[in-house]
């Protein structure tokens, strides 16, 4: 089979960075999936997408001209249906060949065979592989309408009539197999060998590209451009640390380019011959926080604060060039005159911001709507003071400061620096307070209180941050929840799910002794009574222990494991993790996967017994000598050692304790029935067994292990 490799590019106007990733790895994917399923590649096929921020491009190797031919079975009618009793053809038959093209002449090469239970006939024929211009264009029309556009954008074709829709207006189309141009088309365009490198450097303003295997070098040598994504951000990153070392004084880990892997990727979606250079602004400026610094020139400019070894902003600052002059000073200068009005208005917001003290600002919280049926931040606050006082009281800390922090915290909302970077709520929190002579403690709580706002972030830590990181957390949980506005599917427009996880990590990683259910309560008490669904508490409550099981699950534990402590819906989070680690040292035990099986076959046995005496106590007198009285007495030996066992959180004991019940517990199932006809004998055994499974449901639903 004549195979060559292959290459497909689209040349566009500057597509939108954010997205430009994962638009070349689509556009490249969408191609290749498509010529695979029409037989075009082969089994040693490699795929390698291009993404610029004016290109998207495919490189396929080992791609046929055409496909192999191949077999193809249809299946026609059953033989009963399409034969007579002489073994002639139906009416039927004659009609399903005609539609499909064919004569009486195939009748004797039917193929007879067994479709389930019933004989059919069958026609077997070969279907001509596909030529690769016809593969191609598929792919392409495919990959174009498979794309993951962000928006897209209509724009008249040249011919001045027709119109176009695409992410951006497309301007050329490549393709070449091998050396050979393929005769394709899209978006108004006609598939040549032309293209276009950078829009100053390329040393030619139209590239010929010789054959697919020449289109990186040329591209790179010819015009100027790297059309890797990949390569081009490794590219972006060495250059990074080198130039940042050279601003170090040469020292290798002395000044640091700041870490962001978001910026970084947005960085190498718009440059095509990427160019590191070293700028700086006045000292000045660090007199304010660095984290306003550092969020404008990421957010607005796109640059790379240089951090010292502990961490702290310079005044210098890396960014990535489109162009590489022999002399880059104007382009070094020209970066540093626009950085400094940001880095002023930076200054001026934050000075301006000091003048008034943090608690001043609280009254025009009252004028900001939290939401129109939960009302304003200021109810909000209001309602946070109250809930994280509670909470520091069960936690000892201390409530003043507690309720203090709360009080504070959102009055940032209403600074002009927050105002304009919502990013630094809470962190800018924190300066203004410290700036009006509140209390350290009350002001890192203020920053830490939107902990974690990610997956990994770091935790609040002290039980003042914790106690106002819950209150929050909790509020807007119950709240949002109260009024209908469940997350549904992938739509979380209140970030409900990242406040349930932060919930969650806080209760366990810290391991604060607290009641989940009495949390959710009291935020619910914070709300009048009319502003909420009544099973507000509850509803938040399951949301949280569905989104607990996916956290087990993604730390590794087992389905069954899992599923064992969460089946009696515990409301001490902190507890979740030892219950499991010793209900996972139990499965270890001999004894228990008989017990498991027994607590199964318990559960069952009073489920199917509803309504009936269960639970109640167990009358002595009733017992029969034997098994019977055998695990009674078993189970009121082992009852004060597993209290005293549950009572110092020592699970892992606990269930040991319960595995000596084992021999009790399958002697009674031997010898014991439990459903008999006697009415008070039934009921005193099933009150024995309703003991037995509270006893074995004490640390997790062991039943699940069956």
């Amino acid at each position: 089979m004549d195979t060559r490799n292959l290459l497909l590019e689209l040349f566009v106007e500057e597509l939108p960075p954010k997205a430009l990733d994962a638009l070349g790895n689509a556009f490249a994917a969408a191609l290749f999936e498509s010529l695979e399923a029409q037989g075009l590649t082969a089994e040693t096929s490699v795929l390698t997408a291009y993404a610029s921020p004016r290109r998207l491009a495919a490189h396929v190797t080992a791609v046929a001209a055409r496909a192999a031919d191949r077999p193809v079975s249809s299946k026609l009618m059953p033989v009963s249906v399409a034969l007579a009793g002489d073994g002639s053809p139906t009416p039927a038959l004659l009609k399903k060949l005609a539609a499909l093209g064919l004569d009486t002449a195939v009748l004797p090469r039917l193929r007879r065979a067994m479709d389930g239970k019933a004989e059919a006939l069958f026609y077997d024929s070969v279907a001509p592989g596909v030529t690769l211009a016809e593969g191609l264009q598929k792919a392409l029309d495919s990959a174009i309408a498979r794309l993951p556009i962000p928006k897209v954008m209509s724009y008249q074709l040249a011919d001045g009539w027709s119109t176009a829709h695409f992410v951006r207006p497309a301007h050329g189309l490549l393709a070449l197999h091998g050396a050979e141009v393929v005769p394709v088309f899209a978006l108004g365009l006609a598939a040549d060998r032309i293209t276009r490198g950078h829009r100053f450097e390329a040393a030619m303003d139209v590239l010929h590209i010789r054959d697919a295997d020449s289109y990186e070098a040329q591209m790179e040598t010819e015009g100027a451009v790297i059309p890797s994504f990949t390569k081009r951000r490794a590219d972006i990153a060495r250059q990074l640390r080198e130039v940042a070392a050279s601003c170090g004084g040469g020292e290798v880990g002395s000044l640091t380019p700041i870490e962001d892997e978001a910026l970084l990727d947005e960085v190498t979606a718009l440059v095509e011959r990427p160019n590191v250079l070293a700028c700086q602004f006045e000292p000045e400026f660090l007199a304010v926080p660095q984290e306003c610094l550092i969020l404008t020139m990421k957010a607005n400019q796109k640059y790379f604060p240089l951090l010292d070894a502990a961490g702290r902003l310079t005044h210098r600052f890396l960014v990535v060039s489109n162009i590489r002059p022999a002399d880059p000073s104007q382009v070094i200068g020209g970066n540093e005159r626009v950085v400094r009005p940001r880095l002023a208005d930076a200054r001026f917001f934050f000075d301006q911001d000091r003048k008034a003290p943090l608690a001043e600002r609280i009254k025009r919280l009252d004028a900001v709507v939290y939401h129109n049926q939960l009302g304003s931040q200021g109810q909000r606050i209001r309602r946070m003071v109250k809930l994280a006082g509670a909470i520091a009281a069960e936690l000892g800390a201390d409530v003043a400061r507690a309720e203090r922090a709360a009080l504070l915290a959102k009055a940032d909302l209403a600074t002009d620096m927050v105002g304009e970077f919502p990013e630094l709520q809470g962190i800018m929190g924190r300066y203004y307070a410290l700036a009006a002579g509140e209390d350290a403690v009350v002001a890192e709580a203020i920053a830490a209180h939107y902990r974690p706002r990610f997956a990994g972030d770091a935790l609040p830590e002290g039980n003042v941050a914790l106690a106002v990181a819950l209150a929050d957390k909790l509020d807007a949980l119950v709240g949002i929840f109260g009024i209908g506005l469940a997350p549904s599917g992938d739509k979380d427009p209140y970030a409900l799910r990242r406040a349930a996880l932060g919930v969650l990590r806080i209760l366990m990683e810290k391991a604060l002794p607290l009641d989940l259910m009495r949390l959710l309560e009291l935020a619910r008490a914070g709300f009048e009574p009319e502003q909420l669904a009544d099973s507000a508490s509850l509803d938040v409550f399951q949301f949280m222990l569905d989104r607990l099981r996916f956290v087990l699950r993604e730390q590794g534990h087992s389905a069954d494991e899992v599923e064992a402590v969460l089946a009696s819906a515990p409301r001490r989070i902190d507890q979740v993790g030892p219950r499991i680690e010793a209900v996972r040292a139990f499965r270890s035990l001999p004894e228990a996967e008989a017990l498991a099986a027994a607590h199964k076959r318990i559960r069952n046995i009073l489920r199917k017994s509803a309504g009936e005496a269960m639970t109640g106590r167990v009358e002595t007198a009733l017992l029969q000598a034997g098994a019977e009285a055998d695990l009674y007495a078993a189970l009121r030996e082992v009852e004060p050692r597993l209290e005293s066992a549950l009572a110092n959180l020592d699970y892992g004991g606990a269930l040991a304790i319960l595995a000596g019940l084992r021999g009790a517990v399958d002697r009674f199932f031997d010898e014991v029935m439990v459903r008999v006809d006697e009415p008070l004998l039934r009921a005193n055994r099933l009150a024995l067994l309703g003991q037995l499974a509270a006893a074995m449901n004490s640390v997790a639903d062991i039943g699940e292990l069956a």
